[in-house]
């Protein structure tokens, strides 16, 4: 959260992957900036630009409102809204329209300010930019960044903005159904706000959202589909497995950053999951409960100094839904059995790196070792 700037810098710069954030606070800006110098010559341009021509219009707009004095005398806002072109690609790139930008940035610095405010919203911003360096020298940048499955509490940050849709909206939802929309969507804020309002569309009359409703309508995302595969290795089915196998390199197909590796990667984690959690159950550092609140609530109390502190071998560091639905599958597989999977795994990751092999072939041999037989029809250990 960006902190409140004074309102008598005469330049903001509100920017950010957090849209719904920069949109509000922005508004909120240009609001305050009106009462405060009162007129009626404010103006708002739309920098939306989806070509180098549509910027250089935007930009030529901005300059002509920035060199028309206020017709009644009084101070004059301008507001260059929803601006498209100060990131590294897109529209920005065009030479032309670099160009442009610094020479305004050479403008900006030499304009008087006493009667004249100029409020700038942007989604992701280049800060090399000459632009952008010039606006964070003469006035103030406010920046809202978005969620990434980098950040420790992603989830937890998460979970407190459905809750505040939620409020808004006089909803409440259950542990259960708010650690699945979290994990279904993920750490992209608007995406969460759309869902939410949707479930909460699909629930009508009623005040309280359950599973069944957020499993019902929510959409997942890339990455939680992805999920899917590693909870069908969780879960030792291994039809399901193969087709989820499938669907992945389908998907790979259409998607150049998805990568036969890229999908082992993720079955690594998946089986480290488990044997992290196997871990906890065998030292009873946590209950296998089977109500999600009652699980969450054992987690602050696990010692942090018998965990590692890279969070891709630390279970708390992980979202604690996630978490939870790998219980009943860590139970499908003894200790063992998840270390041999490793070991699997390991020399797939060199087979494929290293031979000629088909490695949808490998993968898919891989996984077979690892399942084996249907968990019907062996005991659980």
């Amino acid at each position: 959260m960006a902190a409140a700037v004074k309102s008598a810098l005469p330049i903001v710069l509100v920017c950010g992957e957090d849209d719904l954030a920069v949109k509000q606070r922005a508004r909120q800006l240009y609001q305050q900036w009106c009462t405060e110098v009162g007129g009626m010559d404010h103006e708002i341009i739309d920098a939306g630009a989806a070509t180098g021509s549509e910027a250089l219009r935007a930009l030529a707009k901005l300059r002509e409102a920035l060199q028309t004095l206020p017709f009644f005398g009084s101070a004059k806002v301008v507001w260059f809204q929803n601006c498209t072109f100060l990131v590294e690609e897109g529209p920005g790139a065009p030479q032309a329209v670099t160009a442009s930008l610094v020479s305004l940035a050479d403008e900006l610095k030499a304009l008087r300010w006493n009667d004249l405010r100029l409020l700038i919203s942007a989604g992701k911003v280049d800060r090399r930019r000459t632009f952008y360096k010039t606006l964070d020298k003469i006035g103030s940048v406010e920046a809202y960044a978005g969620l990434s499955v980098e950040d420790r509490d992603w989830a937890d940050q998460a979970e407190a903005c459905v809750q505040q849709e939620l409020r808004a909206l006089k909803k409440t939802m259950s542990e259960e159904a708010l650690g699945e929309l979290v994990a279904a969507v993920g750490p992209n804020l608007r995406q969460l706000r759309t869902e939410t309002e949707k479930v909460t569309l699909f629930v009508g009359d009623r005040t309280s959202i359950g599973l069944d409703d957020v499993l019902a309508v929510v959409s997942r995302n890339k990455q939680a589909r992805a999920f899917a595969l590693g909870d069908a290795l969780g879960d030792r089915d291994l039809p399901k497995l193969l087709r989820c196998l499938d669907a992945e390199v389908w998907e790979m197909r259409l998607d150049s950053q998805k990568t036969p590796i890229g999908i082992l990667y993720g079955l690594i984690a998946k089986v480290r999951v488990l044997l992290l959690l196997k871990e906890l159950l065998r030292l009873r550092l946590v209950k296998p409960e089977p109500d999600y609140a009652r699980f969450k609530a054992q987690l602050p109390g696990v010692p942090t100094n018998l965990l590692p502190e890279d969070k891709r071998y630390n279970p708390l560091a992980m979202n604690s839904y996630v978490l939870f639905k790998a219980l009943p599958q860590a139970r499908q597989y003894s200790s063992e059995e998840l270390v041999r999977a490793m070991d699997l795994l390991l020399a797939c990751n060199q087979r494929l790196v290293s031979s000629g092999l088909d490695k949808v072939a490998v993968l898919q041999q891989t996984l077979v070792q690892i399942v084996g037989t249907s968990p019907t029809k062996r005991p659980s250990r």
